[in-house]
């Protein structure tokens, strides 16, 4: 046997015991003898690395190279899904199916809702090819080198599998309650804030730079469906089936159920059952069957009507208070904590919980010492809910909200109307500092994506940073340390940082941190404004004409501006070449545009923009977003899937449906060619056929 040939056969033997292993949890072959076989095989691809193979199983130990995330367009959307929270919405779902299909007999299949990251896998020629996280539903984290490293999911599927060449398979990334205890633990010894619930220890670790990081914290994941063209007759439950027998990891907790009875009785046992998964689960799942009765059910404008969460009730324990502490937010809202006698909840120990406010201790009445009743909300965030008032001692004294800031000692204000208590130090107050810093650099923001808050916090430490303007004055040699051992690493940051500068106008406004402008009204803001001068320079009066902006949000924005300090750093973010004005060709068109005058309601899920993107064209070309169909409505723009019931309403209406193509062409953009076109566009075609 040549080298060649042991390496492929090494592989294909390791990546059948990691699958009998970390999926069937049955192994063939004793922990040293895997070893062996993996150094035999590590030994062999050193001797020849012309033979490389990202899909190797040697790769699943990761690598400490540092990476940065693409962004990848979802093939199909990964839309969310609807919740519900009681039987009485699980029978109400179960009828709206049943009338939907007129009567006719359907299957819903019932299964587990882990509590993890969705993650989209892609396999060409049965090879791991392409991993994406959900993101906003449109686009995604390419995460592969992490995936790669988590050992459920397979690399190479077994040759004749008679799975597709090409396919895609979703499922959730989830980190066990083992795993995620021993990560709290290193953690808590080496004195850093823990994770709050394995969810975020799963997310915080899949976006980790360095592989060999996600590879030693012991991720896991379930699949759990199959989007695509399948054959005619396929159903949910068959695809499962088939990809269990192609070697992924499928839940067993899975039940195909002929009635709403048989729902029911399967919610029960799995309340009682979850509690001894090794994995947080938050509900069950519950989708029609039949992938043909799933395209005629078809989609709302956010969640399939085929398919429904169903969330567990909340469960509550019972723990003493032992001392009420308060953390500064970025905006320098004041958030009281109970620090509880850990008790167990929903799998997790919990040990503190939001107390929201000063309101929400008032209607509480709390006490020192009160024993308190803890929900997790959504199986996830703990609150406490009430007060045991049997167990409250008679000196007891109720709990009194301070009156200065724990950080910096500033006395705190209370806006007339508002239920927090805020610190007016903005510009001293350490964590509303770094908390700014923060925003400045999310995604939506200045999308800095090489720092991150452990990072902000070290140089804030450090005295490099005092605001975000101080970012553009840092250098390489600054970031490397003393002998210039991180010095690629500091090449990336600054890089990231140089980067921001083009980031368009309106998350330039959105990163500024101005009180009460989310992302939605930066967009709003800067469409009106189109530069740093008309913005900073507009009155109150002038800010309050902008549709969906209010006199608070106005009175907000002209304070900003009128602060010297923000003054300075405005100034100081131009000098650094940030962009301080609207590119020309994002801007409203002005005059006879394509679109102008027009009311235009969107529907359907799209293949060559998001929604949002669409949104954005439209007022950008002159045009309108509506939000339902009206004899006002111009047109409709008609993605896949689009609701039967604005469907109905558009032909009563005589409301003509638009292709995504055809719309394209309106605003001059060039449609791909007719052989390349999508099942959507030649659906909106027949659209158009039917409602000229």
């Amino acid at each position: 046997m040549t080298d060649e040939q042991e390496i492929l056969s090494l592989r294909e033997q390791l990546h059948r015991h990691n699958y009998l292993y970390y999926v069937l949890a049955q192994p063939e072959v004793s922990d040293q003898e895997f070893d062996q076989l993996m150094h035999r095989l590590e030994a062999l691809e050193a001797r020849h690395p012309e033979l490389a193979d990202p899909n190797s199983p040697t790769q699943r130990v990761g690598s400490d190279l540092t990476t940065d995330f693409t962004q990848v367009t979802h093939r199909y959307p990964m839309l969310s899904l609807a919740n519900t929270y009681n039987e009485g919405d699980v029978r109400a779902f179960y009828e709206r199916v049943r009338s939907g299909l007129e009567g006719e007999p359907f299957d819903i299949v019932a299964e587990m809702k882990y509590d993890g990251l969705g993650i989209s896998l892609t396999y060409v020629d049965g090879r791991l090819a392409c991993a994406v996280t959900r993101g906003d539903g449109a686009k995604g984290d390419d995460v592969t080198a992490n995936v790669r490293t988590i050992r459920s999911i397979p690399l190479q599927l077994a040759a004749g599998g008679g799975y597709p060449r090409e396919f895609e398979i979703r499922g959730e990334i989830l980190m066990p309650w083992q795993s995620f205890e021993r990560l709290n633990a290193e953690r808590e010894a080496n004195g850093e804030p823990l994770f709050a619930n394995p969810r975020n220890a799963a997310a915080g670790t899949l976006k980790q730079q360095k592989s060999a990081i996600v590879a030693q914290r012991g991720l896991d994941a379930y699949l759990y469906y199959l989007p695509g063209e399948w054959p005619e007759g396929s159903t949910h439950f068959g695809l499962l089936e088939q990809a269990r027998q192609w070697g992924f990891k499928v839940s067993q907790g899975m039940r195909l159920c002929h009635s709403v009875d048989d729902i029911l009785s399967f919610i029960h046992e799995q309340d009682v059952a979850r509690r001894q998964l090794p994995v947080a689960t938050d509900g069950i799942v519950l989708k029609v069957n039949s992938l043909r009765q799933q395209r005629h059910l078809g989609y709302t404008a956010k969640s399939p009507r085929w398919a429904i969460a169903y969330k567990f009730p909340a469960e509550r324990a019972c723990t003493p208070l032992l001392s009420v502490s308060y953390q500064v937010g970025r905006t320098g809202a004041i958030t009281p904590v109970a620090n509880m006698e850990p008790v167990p909840l929903a799998g997790t120990w919990v040990k503190r919980a939001s107390l929201h406010n000063a309101d929400v201790i008032a209607q509480l009445g709390l006490h020192e010492g009160d024993h308190v009743y803890v929900e997790k909300g959504g199986e996830i965030i703990p609150k406490v809910v009430g007060v045991d008032l049997s167990q409250r001692k008679a000196q007891a004294r109720p709990v009194q909200f301070i009156s200065h800031c724990p950080e910096c000692g500033t006395p705190l204000v209370r806006i007339d109307g508002e239920a927090a208590h805020y610190c007016p130090n903005d510009g001293l107050c350490p964590p509303q500092v770094k908390g700014r810093i923060e925003h400045f650099i999310s995604r939506k923001a200045m999308d800095i994506g090489s720092l991150g808050p452990e990072t902000v916090d070290d140089y804030y430490r450090r005295g490099l940073i005092r605001d975000a303007a101080d970012l553009y004055q840092l250098r390489v040699e600054q970031l490397s340390g003393a002998l210039g051992t991180r010095e690629k690493s500091a090449r990336n940051v600054i890089d990231g940082i140089e980067r921001s500068k083009q980031v368009p106008w309106a998350r330039v406004v959105y990163a500024l941190g101005i009180r009460f402008v989310g992302e939605t009204t930066a967009k709003l803001l800067a469409r009106h404004f189109p530069s740093i001068d008309t913005l900073s320079g507009a009155t109150a009066e002038q800010l309050a004409e902008v549709d969906g902006v209010g006199e608070v949000i106005a009175q907000s924005v002209v304070h900003y501006f009128n602060e010297p300090a923000n003054q300075l750093f405005v100034r100081r973010l131009r000098e650094a070449g940030v962009r301080m004005e609207a590119d020309e060709s994002q801007s409203p068109m002005q005059g006879n545009t394509p679109l102008a005058g027009k009311s235009i309601v969107i529907s359907g899920v799209f293949a060559r923009h998001s929604r949002d993107e669409y949104k954005e064209m439209i007022e950008r070309f002159g045009g309108k977003n509506v939000g339902s169909i009206s004899a006002k409505t111009t047109f409709v723009l008609a993605g896949e899937n689009m609701g039967p019931a604005k469907l109905e309403k558009a032909r009563k209406l005589g409301v003509p449906l638009v292709s995504e193509e055809a719309f394209l062409a309106m605003v001059d953009e060039a449609a791909p060619p007719l052989e390349e076109r999508s099942s959507q566009a030649r659906q909106s075609d027949l659209f158009q056929t039917l409602f000229p």
